[in-house]
């Protein structure tokens, strides 16, 4: 078995209820991990995977995905903690020919010789017994960590940087207005990054939008499964709104009526999925219905909680981070969404609140409950129709 050492995230900073995020960290790893057996042993400082060496690899990648997860890297144990045995392990981790820092955290303060005293100990050794080594505490490529603690002592080298945030679930859920643009995918990620556990919810036109378009939103949210969230997609049909507002409303105001409807069913849906906030990817100005008195006048028909983790990114931004995660290829796929389809030629940058109410009394607002009545889910795995709620 190899041993896999993970360092926490941003839940170093909790106090009273740190175990809960550890405890839920736990729960996370092992279902991103569940068909490699992995063995979890967990302290208030550190966490332990055991794992066989032919998923090492595997393991490593998927831990960097999880979130809660500070760094993780591939550490060796051994319980003699005599000086002699350290140097001895030591030289088995470092190659010829490389720079080197060796560091000690000595949490065994009952340890006889300090920290400063135990990394000149076995950098001596090591400068002696591997050829070709050179000392640099600046950028070593070689970063040797030793940590002694009441167990045993731990060696391990330059780990992988994780995800970094709060475990997924351990601040609630919300529902994700997800479509099959860049947007809505990285504001997904970035708020799962902050312990948040998402449902998913999809506006479709059929005919108007096409099933190879749901099956790209199906590929975006199994992509933020990847990272550890095991929400569900669920799916709004929203034909009949969508041509009842081209039809029989003012042209250039169809995005924002057609964005106060999303909200409308998104607070419903949320109430009754007990999604404690609704998410969105919207970005100030990025398109017409992203201007401020846009946004303001959207927002008037709810007092639902509106997270908005994009609102002051700008569009290389939004695009660097969905490469990293792996959604930008699979966004860019050609298959429109309702938010692309019916688009006017100069639609409304500044909606007047009082021209909308007034609009809005020629639509037949049962429209709203039969899609909320009609709203399934899909299964991520099968693509299947299941149930709502």
């Amino acid at each position: 078995m190899k041993l896999i050492m993970i360092k926490y995230a941003e839940l170093t900073t909790k106090k009273d209820n740190r175990n809960y995020f550890i405890n839920t960290l736990v729960k996370n790893i092992e279902s991103a991990l569940f068909e490699f057996d992995p063995i979890i042993e967990k302290d208030y400082f550190r966490m332990f995977v055991k794992v066989d060496e032919s998923v090492l690899d595997e393991c490593v990648l998927r831990l960097t995905k999880v979130f809660g997860i500070h760094e993780v890297t591939i550490a060796s144990f051994i319980e003699d903690k005599s000086i002699d045995s350290i140097c001895s392990k030591a030289k088995n981790l470092i190659c010829s020919g490389v720079s080197f820092k060796v560091e000690t955290n000595r949490s065994d303060k009952t340890y006889q010789i300090n920290s400063m005293d135990v990394s000149r100990t076995v950098g001596g050794y090591l400068l002696k017994n591997v050829s070709n080594l050179k000392v640099d505490v600046h950028s070593p490529e070689v970063h040797l960590n030793i940590e002694i603690r009441k167990e045993g002592v731990y060696l391990y080298k330059n780990g992988l940087k994780g995800s970094g945030g709060y475990p997924t679930g351990t601040l609630g859920k919300a529902v994700l207005m997800l479509s099959g643009g860049i947007d809505s995918v990285v504001a997904g990620y970035l708020t799962m990054k902050r312990g948040v556990k998402l449902d998913f919810l999809y506006f479709e036109s059929l005919p108007h939008t096409s099933l190879e378009a749901r099956k790209k939103v199906v590929e975006l949210a199994s992509v933020l499964k990847k990272y550890g969230n095991d929400g569900k997609l669920y799916v709004v049909p929203f034909t009949k709104i969508q041509e009842s507002i081209y039809r029989d409303l003012d042209n250039q105001y169809m995005i924002t009526i057609m964005r106060r409807m999303m909200y409308r069913i998104a607070e419903k849906f949320a109430k009754k999925n007990k999604s404690l906030a609704i998410v969105n990817g919207e970005s100030i100005g990025q398109v017409a219905s992203q201007t401020l008195t846009s946004i303001r006048v959207v927002n008037d028909v709810t007092n639902y909680p509106i997270i908005r983790p994009l609102a002051s990114f700008d569009k290389l931004e939004i695009m660097d981070i969905a490469r990293k995660i792996g959604s930008y290829d699979i966004s860019i796929l050609p298959y429109e969404d309702c938010c692309t389809i019916f688009v006017p030629t100069h639609p409304v940058i500044n909606p007047n609140i009082e021209h909308v109410y007034s609009e809005e009394k020629k639509f037949d607002f049962s429209l709203i409950d039969e899609a909320i009545d009609n709203i399934f889910s899909v299964d991520l795995e099968k693509d299947e129709k299941d149930d709502y709620l």
